[in-house]
């Protein structure tokens, strides 16, 4: 059961409105942690536009994916591994894909590369070394790739929290958490 209110998508105008039409519109429906936060307009702003800005970025939707699921299950959140699998699949990622970025691991250097920084990311509560940053970069990324990195991270602690802290009720098909 949530902590917080799940917003009513029928009591909002203006604005509020418009985001959670957008939302809709992406998803066939509201999903709850957009409910949850939803309840400022702000928080609701913030967090659906840091999702538009990042489906701009260079690092494409299966690799920020693949992120989002490794940073749910260092978070330890339930709802976020469960819709970013899902989302994962959409954009063109096997199940056993998703699965191995859970647990930090994949087929090629590159998104290992990348994996180990966010995991450094979170796990460091964003203290980490010129050796993590030198290392991702040595694998291929340059700094505008390494920022969206960064930036995919605290788009998606900023929604583990919002799920763990709130109690969301998970609204995808559960995904078990690797411990």
């Amino acid at each position: 059961m949530s902590r917080i209110n799940l917003k009513n998508t029928q009591e909002t105008t203006g604005s509020h409105k418009k985001t959670f039409e957008q939302i809709e519109k992406a998803f066939g429906k509201v999903p709850n942690m957009f409910l949850a936060i939803g309840n400022s307009s702000a928080a609701l702003e913030s967090m659906w536009g840091a999702f538009g800005a990042l489906s701009k970025g260079k690092l494409g939707a299966k690799l920020g994916e693949k992120i989002a699921v490794h940073v749910a299950d260092l978070n330890r959140c339930e709802y976020c591994l469960a819709a970013h699998t899902v989302l994962g699949g959409k954009a063109g990622a096997t199940p056993a894909e998703m699965k191995a970025a859970q647990a930090g691991e994949a087929s090629d250097a590159r998104t290992q590369a990348v994996l180990i920084f966010a995991g450094r990311l979170v796990q460091a509560r964003g203290q980490i070394s010129d050796a993590d940053v030198a290392s991702v970069k040595s694998a291929g990324f340059n700094e505008e790739e390494v920022a969206e990195i960064l930036a995919h991270v605290a788009l998606n602690v900023f929604t583990n929290y919002t799920n763990n802290a709130f109690g969301v009720p998970v609204d995808f098909p559960q995904v078990p958490l690797r411990n």
